[in-house]
């Protein structure tokens, strides 16, 4: 993955169980690639919220005396990268608040297109925000005085929204999931014995060994509770599908099962589409890890060229680190991935990775593999070219940073310094999924399922003064 892209975040919820709090601590240790900058669990147990939150890893966050502290039979749990709001504690999710008729806690992944017009509408009113997310926007509607329950406020909530939204929601002795009508995030059902599990991705459900009963509707909103489930569709008429393709290209752990296909199985064929739109001569296949590797293996069975793991990643390189002095140039690329100079010296080489966004890291890439003795250097790209801004929840930069919305596949080319350089077709991307028409694809093509007023800006509201 070239330049900063990352998805909004991940979910996982815990309904029935005493250890409910480290179901959740261990779901999210599972989910983590969705987010790095904060994580945050409350829990429920028959009388009290409690809820803890921090910045940094799952792992930096809890420990046991923390979950200790966390009881109950009802949790849920959020790891969150920032796509609206500024990375702050306040931030962090899930977002808790007491109000008249109780607690809840939600945690949110996605991003609303109007949020900035609901917050302005609700200001007008009187609420006042202690955050900059989406969703305590989602809280303050749900709580308004007029309200007979909390199903009645949640689906006169979401009827509000516009955009996309997967969430959990726990509201004292009952747990909520939703997604939005057009489906774009993922949300999976699971049960251990006699308990259920909401999840982003079955990858949490595998790490606590429950099973997989199956993913939620677009437009679902899934009641858990001591009566058992209950499931409505409070959207009125059904809505396009636009399931989010960069979760098949990029976001979704490969042994993850999103939108009812293996990953791992998705990103292969991209590789043997790729394999067949862009035919070279060369004699070795590396992919960027661990993003390129299985289109990487695709490209390597459709070709017949051998694949090789010639750039290794330093597993061990955290969020953020201490730069070193301004003449060792390329530190965060050096530091992360190193070319083995023996498997790449004097040999024409096809390198795989999965997207190009500004170009500039993709840039220094390449120019490490020359600089191990590589004679050539293909590059293939496991999508189509980035060219428009993304407003569901992905912090692609604006349109001017887009390296594809400005320049050709050549100019791309000669930036790079590679010998040849093939982007996966829309047509060929596609093609690989069981059902083409149900994705989104706005970030290649522009086709926005849902309108938007302007190119959003995550840190609106800090301009603003929130």
């Amino acid at each position: 993955m070239d330049g900063r892209i990352k998805e909004y975040c991940g979910l996982f919820g815990v309904y029935g169980h005493k250890e409910a709090a480290r179901l959740a601590y261990l779901g999210l240790y599972a989910l983590q690639h969705r987010g790095e900058e904060s994580a945050g669990i409350a829990s429920f147990d028959g009388e009290t919220t409690h809820v803890h939150k921090g910045m940094g890893l799952v792992a930096d966050v809890f420990n046991e005396g923390v979950l200790s502290e966390l009881k109950g039979h009802v949790a849920i749990g959020h790891v969150r990268y920032s796509t609206t709001g500024s990375t702050t504690l306040k931030n962090a999710q899930p977002v808790v608040v007491d109000y008249s008729r109780g607690t809840i806690a939600v945690g949110h992944n996605g991003n609303l297109v109007n949020g900035a017009r609901l917050r302005d509408e609700l200001e007008a009113r009187g609420s006042i925000f202690q955050t900059t997310l989406d969703s305590e926007i989602i809280i303050h509607l749900m709580a308004r005085p007029e309200h007979k329950n909390l199903e009645e406020g949640l689906v006169y909530t979401l009827r509000q929204l516009k955009g996309a939204f997967s969430l959990v929601i726990m509201k004292e002795d009952m747990l909520v999931g939703v997604r939005d009508p057009h489906g774009w995030r993922p949300l999976c059902l699971g049960k251990l014995g006699d308990a259920y599990v909401l999840a982003s991705e079955t990858t949490a459900l595998d790490l606590i060994e429950a099973e997989f009963v199956r993913e939620l509707e677009p437009g679902e909103v899934l009641y858990i509770s001591k009566k058992g489930l209950r499931s409505t569709k409070p959207f009125g008429d059904s809505k396009k599908v636009a399931h989010c393709i960069f979760e098949h290209i990029y976001f979704a752990r490969p042994d993850s099962y999103i939108f009812g296909e293996s990953v791992h199985l998705v990103r292969q064929r991209l590789g043997h589409v790729l394999a067949k739109e862009h035919p070279v001569d060369a004699d070795l296949i590396v992919p960027v890890p661990d993003s390129g590797t299985p289109a990487a293996l695709g490209l390597s069975h459709e070709s017949g060229i051998e694949l090789e793991m010639g750039i290794i990643r330093n597993h061990y390189v955290g969020r953020t680190f201490i730069q070193p002095l301004q003449h060792i140039r390329d530190f965060s690329v050096k530091i992360k991935l190193n070319p083995i100079k023996a498997l790449l010296k004097d040999k024409r080489v096809i390198v795989v990775d999965d997207s190009i966004v500004r170009g500039t890291t993709s840039k220094a890439r390449i120019k490490k593999l020359y600089d191990a003795g590589a004679k050539e250097v293909h590059m293939r790209i496991s999508c189509p070219p980035i060219k428009f801004p993304c407003f569901y929840g992905i912090d692609f930069p604006t349109k001017k940073e887009l390296i594809a919305a400005t320049h050709t596949v050549e100019e791309i080319r000669k930036y790079l310094g590679v010998t040849t350089l093939g982007y996966l077709s829309v047509e060929g991307l596609l093609s690989c999924v069981a059902c083409p028409k149900n994705y989104c694809t706005a970030c290649f093509t522009g086709d926005y399922p849902v309108p938007f007023g302007g190119e959003a800006n995550k840190f609106a509201t800090e301009h603003k003064g929130y």
